[in-house]
């Protein structure tokens, strides 16, 4: 008799697990945060919204943009959760974005939401241009250290520097924004033509020259600020300088892909995304949050950046996108890493 009725309950709850999985919506989601934060977000997100199941497909930023544009007529993704506001801005300006304003969107800080009605993006957090600075390098090599843009085209940095490569890297674009920002687009270009000869290599990762920096291979990698941050809390002999005259800055955001299939389930996960619990999990990465009165939890982050922040108009810098991409590819895409 027990014997049965354990049968009977393995069966019933075999039988409810099957029901459950049948329920629940499978959504593709495209990304381009870090590998280490898919894991948690993914377990957060499911337990908010029962009845979804997310699928990450994860690349660097320019990967991602150019794989989803190259799909608008038949997309595959449904939702795209963490990508460069500059990449959704030029996905908007090409109708790709469906129109949702989630639940409590309202009050996400101006600057890092869309500003149509219904809105087609959704800001997480910002991040911005910094240089991992190695000291240990530094100190063996006798060099100085930088404090703005400018002191890097000092000859003693030759083969010392490495940066991310704009077409596949967002932080890479990100850091030309604020260049352009802050000098003009002519001023900007003479400025990467100077900088370009104490380049060593440009890599397809926005993260890839702070960790290079953090192994000691180069003195010093152009990067962000939340990867140098997490790598000198991991300790790493790296300083993190957030240069004088200015850094430029992106936001990492949400937007539903038009065409989607799967509606409803987006929109619920649309909603997760700018709620309370998905910002306080941002926190404990980023230290700029686009929902006010979300504390980060982000230890040792510089305490000057915010005041540093270039004046950047990010849809007009969107709107440029490819052909500043162009162009930079024709000047010093030599130096590239392999694919």
């Amino acid at each position: 008799m027990l014997k049965r009725a354990l049968l009977a309950l393995a069966a019933l709850t075999a039988t409810s697990a099957m029901a459950e999985a049948q329920t629940r919506t499978r959504l593709m989601v495209y990304t381009a945060l870090e590998t280490e934060q898919l894991a948690p977000l993914k377990a957060a997100a499911e337990a908010a919204v029962p009845t979804i199941e997310i699928a990450w497909v994860r690349d660097s930023t320019g990967v991602i943009t150019a794989r989803a544009i190259a799909e608008r007529a038949n997309p595959r993704a449904d939702v795209i959760w963490g990508l460069s506001a500059f990449s959704l801005l030029q996905m908007e300006a090409q109708e790709m974005l469906e129109p949702y304003t989630p639940r409590g969107a309202e009050a996400l800080r101006p600057a890092m939401r869309s500003d149509r009605s219904p809105m087609t993006w959704t800001g997480m957090d910002a991040f911005v241009s910094a240089i991992c600075f190695n000291t240990a390098v530094a100190a063996q090599r006798n060099l100085p250290r930088p404090s703005t843009w400018a002191d890097l085209l000092n000859p003693a940095y030759r083969g010392q520097i490495v940066m991310p490569n704009p077409n596949s890297s967002g932080t890479g674009f990100l850091t030309i924004a604020g260049w352009v920002g802050a000098q003009g687009e002519a001023r900007a270009w003479q400025y990467m033509t100077g900088l370009h000869e104490n380049i060593q290599v440009y890599t397809h990762s926005g993260s890839a020259p702070c960790n290079n920096a953090a192994r000691g291979e180069y003195a010093m990698g152009l990067s962000f600020d939340m990867r140098a941050v997490t790598l000198r809390n991991q300790g790493a002999p790296l300083e993190i300088i957030v240069p004088t005259d200015g850094v430029g800055y992106d936001l990492e955001a949400t937007a539903i892909v038009r065409g989607t299939r799967n509606l409803e389930a987006a929109q619920r996960l649309a909603d997760f995304a700018v709620s309370r619990p998905a910002m306080q999990l941002y926190g404990r990465w980023y230290a700029l949050l686009a929902l006010p009165g979300v504390e980060s939890t982000v230890r040792g982050y510089p305490a000057e950046f915010e005041q540093r922040l270039v004046s950047q108009d990010i849809r007009a810098m969107a709107n440029e996108r490819e052909r500043i991409l162009r162009e930079w590819a024709s000047r010093f895409d030599g130096k590239s890493a392999p694919r």
